[in-house]
């Protein structure tokens, strides 16, 4: 489900390149921590910042389970639609 209009991936995304001023091309691919270079810290500050402005709460166990920049939208994206 790469829709490229989607509103959750293009806040994902979009917050992700204002966090992390990284030069990398994201990607569904992408893997946060060894391609994005954000250790654990940096990753729960990035996911509050999309909790609010999202308007969900991710569970850390959620949290866990992610590992590319593609499972987090779709993490996202259900905790949206199950809000």
């Amino acid at each position: 489900m790469n829709d490229p209009i989607d509103p959750i991936r293009r806040v994902v995304f979009d917050t992700l390149r204002v966090s992390t001023g990284s030069p990398v091309e994201l990607s569904d691919q992408t893997n946060i921590m060894s391609e994005l270079g954000l250790d654990s810290v940096a990753i729960m500050d990035f996911v509050m910042e999309l909790e609010d402005r999202l308007d969900v709460s991710v569970p850390l166990d959620r949290i866990a389970e992610v590992e590319t920049v593609g499972d987090l939208v779709a993490t996202m994206r259900d905790l949206k639609v199950r809000g």
